[in-house]
């Protein structure tokens, strides 16, 4: 299996790079690099980058781009509030144009999809931890607007 995994680069994506290199996938990790990290991911490129298992390609997903791949992860976005707080457009900009290009290239190459999100789509929540069944407590001018 040939495996796309956006934001591969942050903590949970080189967690998810990773574990689908032990389990035998052939792994594309793309990141923009605005809040994941080369550092996360050295140790992947160092062991399996020369075998070609792992490949690193330094790329924002606001922007198309044409791969041939079986699955795609896609984790991009900017998560932490430091970071979503920092370039708001961005952040939706990521959230939007992100999948929509992660879903085109899927459906192109007939590829199977899981979109990943954060728990700041709930706003600041009322409740901890969140049932499934919990709508969230957003506000649309708030500070997780981008999120909200």
């Amino acid at each position: 299996m040939r495996t796309l995994v956006t934001g591969g680069a942050g903590f949970l994506g080189s967690h998810l790079c990773e574990r689908l290199l032990r389990d035998g996938h052939e792994v594309i990790c793309l990141d923009n690099l605005f809040t994941g990290s080369k550092e996360n991911i050295r140790p992947l490129l160092e062991r399996d980058g020369a075998t070609g298992r792992f490949e690193f390609i330094r790329h924002d997903v606001v922007e198309p781009i044409l791969l041939e791949v079986d699955w795609v992860f896609n984790l991009a976005c900017p998560a932490s509030p430091v970071h979503y707080q920092f370039n708001p457009v961005k952040t939706v900009k990521t959230s939007v144009m992100g999948a929509l290009n992660m879903l085109g290239l899927a459906k192109r190459v007939k590829a199977r999809v899981l979109q990943a999100s954060t728990s700041e789509v709930y706003g600041d929540p009322q409740e901890h931890p969140q049932r499934e069944e919990y709508w969230g407590h957003v506000n649309p001018i708030g500070p997780r607007a981008c999120y909200d």
